[in-house]
């Protein structure tokens, strides 16, 4: 039987042109590299699973121009995992290491991963060598933590921020994996696999790899991708609110009720619905539309939505939904703490006309 390979390894970067949504951080470093302007101490920082380690990989290729793989690739970069060798004695070892010159190629480039988990001893020892380090040595520390990096160290080193990748690119990256594969992706099971990575790459081809393989057939869809990752679906909300829009709290109430009898969480389904009233608020101009990120087919329905619901509704309903999540934790009755929510909701449409019949009366 073939080994399998999950995706994230499979798929890694080898180049930075092939680098997910980090354009800013990948366009800086080739031009520093063809340019011969590289800093010996860099800093990649941010989330986890967005490029960080792979970029510096490449980084360390492109210095030496190795291919991948190669046996003086492997004698050239050296990583260390910072959370398991985070002593004094861990990071003497690699400065000995630091007094040889390369054997081959011009540089030999130390990756240090999670560099945070460094002792302050660690760091201490590590200082001199770090701001005057051999010409031919270049340190690329890597973190998702960069304020727990002591500031002598953020000093000696050329700091990169890299952003979590935008939920629109990570939804491309899938789809044209699942070509690749062979694998038929609904559109909106991938956005859905995308928005539940909150920004990660690495997490998003887990999450894809695990609805392959649930998926018969290889065929994921979004009921597979909503069942599995338990996250309630669009319809709901958009039910919730047509209940509310009529008025009509006794069918807001029922829906509701079967969203906890499939073990949703009250407090997570009135957060999903004041995004839900976001999402209808943006969707009130034309230039604010961008903003949401959801699937071409999704948006067509809040456009649509947001046409048959006045402001005065939607930021009504937002204040109440706010309120009811910062309240929630403190309720003693937390499920009729969320159905209040619903009943206040549903009657401010009428609360509205009163006030209109007020004004036209005085």
């Amino acid at each position: 039987m073939e080994k399998f390979v999950v995706s994230a390894r499979k798929y890694r970067p080898q180049g930075f042109a092939e680098v997910v949504g980090q354009s800013h951080i990948t366009t800086t470093l080739k031009n520093a590299i063809d340019n011969n302007q590289l800093a010996q101490a860099l800093l990649f920082c941010g989330p986890r699973g967005v490029g960080k380690t792979t970029c510096a990989r490449i980084m360390a290729r492109m210095i030496n121009d190795f291919d991948e793989g190669t046996e003086n690739n492997s004698l050239n970069i050296f990583e260390l995992d910072a959370a398991s060798n985070n002593s004094v004695d861990d990071i003497r070892q690699l400065i000995d290491q630091v007094r040889y010159p390369p054997q081959f190629g011009k540089y030999k480039v130390y990756i240090i991963d999670e560099v945070h988990m460094l002792s302050t001893a660690a760091f201490n020892a590590f200082l001199k060598t770090l701001e005057e380090p051999p010409s031919y040595a270049i340190f690329i520390l890597a973190t998702t933590e960069k304020h727990k990096v002591i500031p002598t160290i953020l000093s000696r080193c050329q700091i990169y921020d890299f952003n979590r990748i935008q939920v629109s690119d990570i939804a491309n990256h899938l789809a044209v994996i699942a070509e690749k594969e062979g694998i038929q992706a609904e559109e909106e099971a991938l956005h859905l696999i995308a928005r539940k990575a909150d920004g990660a790459l690495r997490d998003a081809l887990s999450i894809f790899d695990l609805m392959v393989t649930f998926s018969s057939g290889g065929n994921v869809t979004y009921q597979t991708v909503i069942s599995n990752l338990h996250v309630l679906d669009y319809e709901y909300y958009f039910r919730v609110v047509d209940a509310l829009n009529n008025m009509n709290h006794t069918e807001c109430l029922l829906i509701l009720d079967e969203i906890i009898q499939k073990g949703f969480d009250g407090h997570n389904f009135i957060v999903g619905l004041a995004e839900h009233l976001r999402n209808l608020l943006v969707c009130k101009d034309q230039r604010t539309v961008a903003l949401m990120d959801v699937p071409d087919t999704v948006r067509a329905k809040f456009m649509e939505q947001s046409g048959q619901t006045s402001n005065s509704f939607i930021l009504t309903a937002l204040n109440i939904a706010n309120q009811c999540d910062i309240q929630y934790k403190a309720s003693k009755n937390q499920r009729l703490h969320v159905e209040l929510c619903l009943i206040k909701m549903a009657h401010i449409n009428h609360a509205v006309d009163l006030v209109s019949e007020v004004k036209k009366k005085a």
